[in-house]
């Protein structure tokens, strides 16, 4: 498709524009560019680490894992949004979200809405 424009690009072209939505893990990460030996530019979002689990336990409301969940269940009944497992595996922290339902009978987080510290991320 000459002609198009990628989707970054696009979206350089709008102040304050960002490649990931606000509902994305990424959104806050910092987007860094990399120059190729040619000088394209190509650009990542930088590493992103997990944010300082809340010591508030008003934070977060605890939730016992049954047989057959999934992260992606998860985030439908807490933010109905199943994209929106990344919220609680930052929560309790894993990397895995697999980690999080793998142990029916275990005892997770869940944020509570507004709750969780996304302005003071560590990135």
């Amino acid at each position: 498709m000459a002609g198009t424009e990628p989707y970054e690009n696009a979206l350089d072209a709008i102040p304050g524009a960002h490649p990931y939505p606000r509902s994305s893990r990424y959104h806050d990460a910092e987007i860094g560019v990399h120059r190729q030996p040619d000088g394209t530019e190509v650009r990542y979002a930088k590493r992103r680490l997990l944010p300082p689990v809340a010591d508030d336990a008003e934070d977060t409301q605890a939730h016992t894992v049954s047989t057959g969940e999934r992260p992606d269940l998860l985030g439908q009944r807490y933010f109905g949004d199943p994209a929106q497992w990344w919220q609680i595996a930052d929560a309790n922290p894993v990397l895995d979200p697999r980690e999080l339902t793998a142990e029916p009978g275990s005892e997770i987080d869940i944020p509570r809405a507004g709750s969780f510290p996304r302005g003071d991320r560590r990135v």
